[in-house]
């Protein structure tokens, strides 16, 4: 027999949840064929077959934390190991012959029973009555999330009412909301979800964190934006955002006070002479921050492409360890979501984030007279031990400067 245990996970990462298996006790599997998938607080890492042999046993079931070297079930070398699942196939093939009657109460079984899908997703389906196996999955792969199972509990409500009897239509839709309307579920805080909290308050908690704001008058590269945004999707292939721009503006102001880009290592101040640009994106799994590494090489139209990479990375599930490690400074964008201002948390050990806003028209004076301008709300949090306040306020202002003319980062 070989074993299969949790691979390493990578930096400092030691644990991780099983998202699910990919195959069932007495399947034949190839070498190098993945077995089971396991997720970190980073990345999916998949586990493969070593050899090609029969998958003999899973120690561990969907939703178990498991720790790296840990075992997570048992390979069989011996082929012929496949021939004990087998038998039962040739009864199940002649139960397969026997009347239409008995195939439709079989048959959801054991397709529910086979369907990929989340643990959070498995558990709501158990909760509201809902067959997996009759769930069209969204998510990567065809896996059903849990979306994919309020949307078909939500569906199967709808006509119960219609065909229950006239005279009391409140009756079909008690039963449902009985079996799924629970006032509180409880669900198990997934891998990622805990080291993200961990991380979080490891930030507040070590460090000496400290907000500053600032407004940008968005016009200037609002108009350069629409001005180019054709011209390079059609000549480039990249759908120019205003991220790429506020990513060299940040670059650029943290050329000019480097200590925003340091990190502290016991009483050390690591100053880093190249800039990792970490971008932070929200998903179903869980906040992941992907970097740009030496973004300070590049110019917009390069940062705009690595986005966009890193992006489609990161919506296909295949971020790898590299992505996400390495970060010097952060940007996060609230804005995409409607937030007007907020103070984000460090991305620790780093000691800087800047925050970006909703772009609003908003009345301002300019030279004396009332205009209504495109402006957003800026942030930077910083670890007041290392930046004092005023480089944190120059830094922002830096980035104003730069973002309301656009033309002076073509020629820095």
């Amino acid at each position: 027999m070989i074993a299969i245990k949790v691979p390493p996970l990578g930096e400092s990462i030691t644990e991780a949840t099983v998202s699910r298996w990919l195959k069932k006790e007495g399947d034949l599997v190839a070498a190098g064929e993945t077995l089971v998938e396991l997720e970190t607080d980073k990345i999916t890492v998949e586990v493969p077959a070593i050899k090609a042999g029969v998958l003999a046993s899973r120690a561990r079931h969907d939703g178990d934390v498991v720790g790296v070297d840990d075992l997570l079930g048992e390979l069989n070398e011996d082929v012929s190991a496949a021939a004990a699942p087998a038998a039962p196939a040739a009864g199940a093939s002649a139960a397969a012959a026997a009347p239409i009657a008995p195939t439709p109460s079989a048959t959801p079984a054991t397709s529910a029973a086979d369907v990929r899908s989340t643990p959070s997703a498995r558990r709501l389906a158990d909760e509201s009555g809902v067959n997996l196996g009759n769930v069209a999955g969204t998510g990567r792969g065809g896996i059903v999330s849990k979306p994919d199972v309020m949307a078909a509990a939500s569906a199967a409500q709808r006509p119960a009412a219609p065909s229950a009897p006239a005279t009391p239509p409140a009756a079909p839709r008690t039963a449902p909301q009985a079996n799924a309307g629970a006032r509180e579920t409880r669900e198990k805080m997934t891998t990622r979800r805990k080291r993200i909290a961990e991380n979080l308050l490891q930030a507040q908690h070590n460090t000496a964190h400290l907000t500053t704001f600032n407004e940008i008058d968005m016009s200037a590269i609002s108009a350069l934006r629409e001005r180019l945004k054709e011209k390079v999707e059609k000549e480039h292939g990249v759908k120019l955002s205003f991220m790429p721009f506020f990513a060299k503006a940040a670059v650029l102001a943290l050329e000019a006070f480097p200590v925003v880009n340091a990190q502290i290592d016991g009483d050390a101040i690591v100053y880093k002479h190249y800039v990792n640009l970490g971008i932070a994106v929200a998903s179903e799994a869980g906040l992941v921050v992907p970097n740009i590494k030496d973004a300070d090489q590049l110019g917009i139209l390069g940062i705009s492409r690595a986005i966009a990479a890193v992006a489609k990375r990161a919506r296909d599930g295949k971020l790898s360890m590299d992505d996400l490690t390495g970060g010097t400074f952060t940007i996060t964008n609230g804005g995409v979501f409607g937030s007007l201002v907020s103070t984000p948390i460090i991305n620790y050990p780093q000691v800087g984030i800047l925050g970006l806003h909703k772009m609003q028209d908003r009345p301002i004076a300019v030279n004396g007279q009332v205009v209504i301008r495109p402006m957003m709300y800026v942030a930077l949090s910083y670890d007041h031990r290392v930046i004092d306040g005023q480089q944190a306020v120059l830094f922002l202002v830096r980035l104003k400067e730069l973002m309301e003319d656009p033309a002076s980062m073509l020629i820095e």
